[in-house]
């Protein structure tokens, strides 16, 4: 699914703290959905992008970082972020981004904040491998 060979994978599970499946009998991996997020991301820094391992791991957590700032500084202006899941006509999700204002009817509806479409991108991206599979 992430195009990743599981030798890869539990290297970087030593390498990156944001790595870190759920294991049961066996040490059978489970990976949540944000883990499989995190593993393209890891995967893009070092083979799009030449990152080295060192990098790539600060670079995640300049990124999480940014995030975490940018959710403090909505919810510091009052606004709440807020996604309605739906699906299409073939039964795949759909995402309905919206930036809730507290006034009027609760919506507003304004261009999502960068880690919305982020998410969506990956979203999407993950439904067209499902798709192919």
């Amino acid at each position: 699914m992430c195009g990743v060979k599981p030798h890869v994978l539990r290297y970087w599970e030593q390498e990156f703290k944001q790595l870190r499946p759920m294991k049961r009998r066996g040490n059978r991996r489970y990976y949540q959905h944000h883990e499989v997020l995190v593993i393209r991301k890891i995967r893009e820094l070092l083979y799009e992008h030449g990152f080295t391992i060192v990098g790539a791991r600060n670079r995640l957590d300049e990124l999480a970082k940014s995030e975490s700032e940018l959710l403090m500084d909505d919810e510091a202006d009052g606004h709440t972020h807020t996604a309605v899941f739906a699906e299409d006509a073939s039964g795949m999700p759909l995402v309905d981004e919206r930036i809730s204002s507290g006034i009027g009817d609760g919506y507003d509806t304004a261009a999502p904040p960068q880690g919305l479409q982020r998410v969506r991108r990956e979203l999407l991206e993950i439904r067209d491998l499902l798709r192919v599979a």
